[in-house]
């Protein structure tokens, strides 16, 4: 196993009663206070006024709805922004490529969950506790136990017993914005025509997926997503939680050929079957589509999608959509994923970039952000009665953090490759060219020579 990251500090204690209290609901936290903080009316915004600070963000519900809110942070600090946002995938070899260099061109950047550990093993990114350390520099009034603790564990921890969540030896790399966890949505219209009670379990859902694939015109069962790669890797992680399989055991031994992996497959060969033409090869605005046009009953994946949904634009069910808890298996655990910002080691003014990190992710820019179609990141944004009478759907996300599973993907710095390699064989299950068992199988030692070269076997 690798070696495990820096010290337990001052910041770990609080991280990790906030996780706990994001898994069990709430539960009482203990932990030492935090440094002395200025008197919200003391703090100076305008410590680093006349300095720039470059941001890069992908395009993304989230990001679409704070960048417009940029010039407010600009006038109350004098910091200048400079915005840098491009597609998604194109971000991950843009930013290795500026903080590789003595002197990058970012201060502040979005990075998928699944980058953190490999930003943070290579030394691309900065700690942020010596940041909230420092009371000059902490807003006051940021309330960082708000912020959903599955979503900071997945977001920003490295360096625990598993790498890349929390515990003993862990630090926090990243703040969660535009991050996400899974639930159901499905057509309430369809469902009360025809008189069909919403799923429960992944039984549930395949009887409902067949009934409409098979007894409804121009409806199917799952919109899911099947594409070789990454997108077939996260269609069977999103259902592998739930039934209880993993990618490796303790010892990080290959453990996707285990019963659970294989009755994952067989359910996700059953969703190709009675879903819409072409699901092998969907990838995320693929689902997305198939849902958002009317071609399925059913969307388990990423809440993302509700800003979508109540867009008439993109959407043809706006209106018509009901939610529910992510369906049970085993278990009843949902993914935690998407987004979150950081700061890169070589950043030329990583102080004022701390301040734009803690302004875009506070109380009152989440809630404004959120009506302008972002992702919530904190609990009182889904616990908000007003908030959750204008997004109905909120009272089923709420619920289901208690769910967020932190651990669902593990996020090591090799997930690139062992990602798309898993992906590979998953696609050649969905579109028959091999079984589950047989695909797994090719693919476990491949993977486990990766596990090998890395050092993670004695």
């Amino acid at each position: 196993m690798k070696k495990k990251r820096g010290k337990t500090r001052l910041l770990v204690l609080v991280l990790a009663v906030v996780v706990a209290a994001g898994l069990m609901a709430g539960g009482a936290r203990e932990a030492e206070e935090a440094p002395d903080r200025v008197a919200p009316e003391e703090f100076d915004w305008r410590q680093f006024e006349g300095e720039t600070i470059v941001f890069n963000f992908p395009a993304h519900a989230a990001y679409n709805a704070v960048a417009p809110l940029i010039p407010e942070f600009e006038e109350l600090t004098g910091i200048t922004v400079e915005t840098d946002q491009m597609a998604y995938m194109r971000l991950h070899d843009s930013q290795v490529l500026s903080m590789s260099q003595p002197q990058g061109d970012y201060d502040l950047i979005a990075m998928v969950v699944m980058w953190k550990a490999e930003y943070a093993d290579g030394g691309l990114i900065q700690p942020l506790e010596p940041f909230f350390e420092q009371p000059h520099l902490a807003m006051p009034d940021y309330d960082f136990d708000d912020l959903v603790g599955a979503y900071v564990e997945n977001t920003g921890l490295v360096g625990g017993d598993k790498i890349y969540l929390g515990g003993e030896g862990a630090e926090l790399y990243g703040i969660p914005l535009g991050a996400e966890t899974s639930f159901l949505a499905y057509r309430k219209d369809l469902f009360e025509e025809y008189g069909i009670d919403v799923p429960e379990t992944y039984d549930e859902v395949v009887e409902v997926a067949r009934f409409f694939s098979e007894e409804v015109d121009d409806v199917y069962g799952l919109a899911m997503r099947g594409a070789s790669g990454h997108q077939a890797t996260h269609a069977w992680l999103l259902h592998a939680s739930p039934f209880g399989a993993s990618v490796f055991d303790e010892n990080w031994e290959p453990a996707f050929t285990s019963p659970e992996s294989i009755e994952t497959l067989e359910f996700m060969k059953k969703m190709v079957e009675y879903g819409p033409p072409g699901t092998a090869s969907f990838d995320q605005d693929g689902q997305f589509n198939a849902f958002l046009q009317g071609q399925t009953a059913m969307y388990i994946d990423a809440s993302v999608i509700t800003g979508l949904i109540g867009n008439p634009e993109r959407s043809a069910i706006t209106g018509k959509v009901g939610y529910a808890l992510h369906p049970r298996a085993r278990t009843g655990l949902s993914q935690t994923g998407g987004f979150g910002i950081a700061i890169p080691s070589n950043s030329q003014n990583p102080e004022a970039a701390f301040l734009l990190m803690q302004w875009l992710t506070s109380p009152e820019i989440e809630r404004r952000a959120v009506l302008d179609g972002a992702p919530p990141v904190r609990y009182s944004t889904v616990n908000d009665p007003e908030m959750q009478e204008r997004f109905p759907e909120f009272k089923v996300l709420a619920e289901q953090l208690h769910y967020a599973n932190p651990d669902w993907r593990p996020i090591i710095p090799e997930w690139g490759e062992i990602n798309e390699m898993l992906g590979i064989a998953i696609n050649q299950v969905l579109t028959g060219d091999k079984t589950p068992e047989q695909a797994m199988r090719d693919v476990e030692q491949p993977i486990r020579d990766v596990m090998q070269r890395a050092g993670y076997y004695d």
